[in-house]
Formats: structure tokens, sequence, C-alpha cells
């Protein structure tokens, strides 16, 4: 059941971004050209994203279980450090340069030709260079 929430999710998530046109580099870019030809679509889809999302999180508050009848993952407490920052300068660095993030980038797979697939394969690539990096950073650790 798990499996079909998340496909289901997924699949709405996808159909929004391409409803939105989040799938096209071209108006993220604009988004992100505050001295040129600005296109502020990108607030108005997020802040669309924000208010569904918040009243979630409300629901969620209140409930014991997930749909599925599982519990709900307890929130991670990672801390605002220099790796977290610097992660998320690197992400804005790349989205701003590419005009794709992970989401918009899968969901244009069938449509973007040799850009989103470009793209997608050099974000998969980057995962599993920072999960083999990671690994042997963890093992060259003393314990």
């Amino acid at each position: 059941m798990r499996l079909l929430i998340s496909t289901l999710s997924g699949a709405l998530f996808g159909l929004g971004l391409l409803v939105s046109g989040m799938t096209d580099p071209a108006k993220v870019q604009g988004f992100l050209d505050l001295a040129g030809a600005w296109d502020p679509t990108l607030i108005f889809v997020l802040g669309g994203a924000i208010l569904p999302m918040a009243l979630a999180w409300r629901i969620a508050a209140r409930r014991r279980a997930a749909l599925d009848g599982s519990a709900f993952p307890p929130m991670p407490k990672q801390p605002i450090d220099a790796r977290l920052l610097g992660g998320s300068v690197l992400f804005g660095a790349g989205w701003a340069l590419a005009g794709f993030c992970p989401g918009p980038a899968l969901a244009s797979l069938g449509w973007s030709g040799s850009a989103g697939l470009t793209f997608t394969l050099a974000m998969a690539g980057g995962m599993i260079l920072h999960a083999r990096l990671a690994l042997r950073r963890r093992s060259l650790q003393p314990v």
C-alpha cells in the first residue's frame, strides 16, 4: 500500500510540475534572472504548494499513524551546519546554471531530449559519487 501511495504522490507531483511549466529550464532561469526578463511564475507555484502542505502537516500532527497504518517517521534532528549550507549553495548554483532540479528533471525526461537526460545522468553520477565518498570517509574515521 505504501508503494502505491508513493507512486501516486510522485505522479501527482510530476503532473503538477508539467502543468505549471516548471519542467522548462527557461522558465526557472527566467525566475532567477532578476536583472533581465524576470518571470515571477515560480513564486506562485511555490506558494500554491505551501498552502496544501501546511494543511497536510496540521492534519498529520493530529494523527497517530499514516493512511497505510504505518508509523510516521521521526523528524530529523539535523543542525544547520556548514555541510547543509554548502550543499544548499551547490544545489542552488546547479539549479540556476542548468534550470533543472531533481523533480522537474525526472518529470521532463519524456520530452526534454538530451538536456534532461544529460542532467539526470550527471545527477545520478553525483549521487553515486557522494555515497561512495561518504562511505570511504566513514571507514577512515577512528571508532
